[in-house]
């Protein structure tokens, strides 16, 4: 039986599709011919041509001749096509244990501009905080003028949350429990009438580093990632592994020794106890809430020979191999990348994390494994926000109205079935064809 106009919905979903796949290319590898697309969407020209069309009416896409010098197939000069860099962006906001980033982040990941301010966070208001990060963030948003707007704000917060409407469960090196954050976020930014996506630190990290940094070509991937604590995004098969609500990933909370220091989450012994931030200057026989200045002037005494701060690092790289061991047995990741804190830290703790790690984990998925650090460095966490809020562009190019066109279409309405997905397996489409 045939149900009168489904042959149009269809069409419509399958070209949905299309435009999508070809959007999330030029996002995670840049520009490209157009033979180039049709060979990786394996896509006949004509149908190149008309999606390219179409995002560009929307004001996604443009097409340039091909720069000179670069190498060309033989036959007729394929265009270029590239995103626009006056097209969608997100507000990224990141809240770690001591700053508030933010910046403006478009398709590409394309920072358009970037601000940050030094302060704990620990035991604060979350409501203050919410109003502090309007106040910060004014300067970015006056400066696009009258140019492309925000359609939609990420925010990494070190906690977990539930992916649903961003309620932030627990961040223990915060001191916030229960926190409504992404309807407060929502509420104090009611003036852009845009959606709120809020994920967990770790997890986004993560997004970031496999669209774009040292997780790229690693199907089997985990992000270590933490300032005061640590957490993981994990990446199995290509796909982000986040729990039935959102809360995977907290692996600061396993426990590793049991007689260990208590943990801000209430419990003792664990991971991130041993390993975080706290437990590294107070070995070091500083302030434990000294925060980035403590830890600045630690890494110093490290750079300097001084063996007090050598023996810290070395008893925190210990800790950290410890539990890394057991996350490669039971993950199996080709590849370990370890950022924020952590990769700060490595250099200095090599040697102690790796002892362990060859001493713990089993001999054939370690044998599989390379350790690393995060490749972007101080914006990667605002680049994970933004690759979270920016998942309805890229899994639907039609919601947003045409170039020229001030009507928004849908996008306040528009929810993703799982709005914490990492890197390529954020949407997953499925490979549909015409």
């Amino acid at each position: 039986m045939v149900i009168p106009g489904e042959g149009g919905v269809a069409h419509a979903e399958i070209r949905r599709r299309n435009l999508s796949l070809m959007l999330r290319d030029l996002h995670l590898d840049g520009p490209q011919s157009r033979s180039e697309l049709a060979s990786d969407l394996n896509l006949n020209r004509s149908t190149v041509a008309s999606l390219i069309g179409e995002l560009a009416a929307r004001g996604l896409v443009w097409e340039r001749s091909r720069t000179k010098g670069l190498p060309q197939a033989p036959g007729r000069p394929s265009p270029v096509v590239e995103l626009r860099r006056d097209g969608p962006r997100a507000l990224a906001i990141d809240l770690s244990t001591d700053w508030i980033g933010a910046a403006v982040i478009g398709l590409g990941g394309v920072v358009i501009g970037a601000i940050r301010r030094d302060r704990s966070l620990a035991n604060s208001d979350p409501t203050q905080i919410v109003d502090e990060i309007h106040g910060l963030v004014g300067p970015l948003l006056a400066g696009l003028g009258d140019g492309p707007q925000v359609v939609a704000i990420g925010v990494s917060v070190p906690g977990a949350v539930r992916a649903e409407d961003g309620h932030l469960h627990h961040a223990p090196n915060l001191g916030w429990r229960d926190v409504p954050l992404g309807n407060l976020i929502r509420e104090r930014f009611r003036d852009l009438n845009v959606p709120v996506f809020v994920g967990n630190d770790a997890s986004l990290a993560a997004s970031a580093e496999h669209s774009r940094g040292s997780g790229r070509g690693s199907n089997d991937f985990i992000c270590l990632w933490g300032e005061g604590g640590i957490g993981a995004g994990i990446v199995v098969g290509g796909r982000s592994l986040t729990g039935a609500a959102g809360y995977a990933g907290e692996v600061g909370h396993q426990t590793v020794n049991p007689d260990g220091n208590p943990c801000h989450c209430g419990a003792r012994g664990c991971w991130e106890a041993e390993v975080g931030e706290e437990a590294l200057l107070r070995r070091s026989g500083r302030d434990p809430l000294g925060g980035t200045r403590a830890l600045a002037d630690l890494l110093s005494a490290a750079d300097r020979g001084d063996k007090i701060a050598l023996t810290a690092l070395d008893e925190s790289g210990r800790w950290l191999g410890i539990g890394l061991a057991g996350l490669v047995n039971v993950f199996n990741p080709t590849r370990v990348a370890l950022g924020g804190l952590y990769g700060r830290i490595f250099p200095y703790a090599s040697q102690a994390v790796v002892r362990e790690l060859d001493s713990r984990a089993l001999s054939a998925p370690r044998a599989m494994v390379e350790l690393t650090t995060a490749l972007l460095g101080a914006n990667t966490l605002l680049l994970g926000a933004a690759e979270l809020a920016l998942i309805p562009t890229l899994y639907d190019p039609t919601i947003g109205p045409p170039a020229g066109d001030s009507a928004r279409v849908g996008l306040d309405q528009w929810r993703p079935r799982r709005a914490s997905g990492v890197g390529r397996s954020v949407t997953q489409p499925e490979q549909a064809r015409r």
